[in-house]
């Protein structure tokens, strides 16, 4: 299993650097060329909520991403330190009981529609997106 972390500071335009970085890792695990949009558009929108929400409580702080390859999946994993007063620590939000997906946030809604697995973990100290999509195994596509 190998990982990848990256930070970066609460800037927009950092948002294409991890876009691409996933995508290029996404590649290199094995993850079909079909999904690799649905792949950067969903690494976009949970980097771009991370973004605005550190903006606007925690601009000094850095955002975290993991990607990592685990058991044919490519998993990424976006953390912000942006807090939230009303949120339980690390309760999983389940996302089949969004009945109004701009309470939680829009973008987490899209980023459901893109994702093959994902779970959101919202706490008051900030928020963790856990999104995965299948890969081949050893990173290699079947020929």
């Amino acid at each position: 299993m190998a990982t990848v972390e990256l930070t970066f500071s609460a800037l927009p335009a950092h948002v294409r650097t991890a876009r691409l970085v996933a995508t290029a890792i996404a590649r290199r695990t094995g993850v079909e060329e079909s999904l690799l949009d649905e792949v950067r558009l969903a690494v976009g929108e949970a980097c771009s909520r991370a973004v605005e929400a550190h903006r606007a409580h925690c601009p000094g702080e850095p955002i975290r991403i993991e990607l990592r390859d685990d058991s044919g999946r490519f998993e990424v994993t976006v953390s912000d330190q942006a807090p939230s007063d009303e949120i339980k620590p690390e309760q999983p939000l389940d996302l089949g009981m969004l009945s109004d997906p701009f309470a939680t946030g829009f973008g987490i809604a899209v980023i459901a529609g893109l994702a093959d697995d994902v779970e959101v973990f919202p706490s008051p100290k900030g928020m963790r997106i856990r999104m995965s999509w299948p890969a081949a195994p050893n990173g290699r596509l079947p020929v």
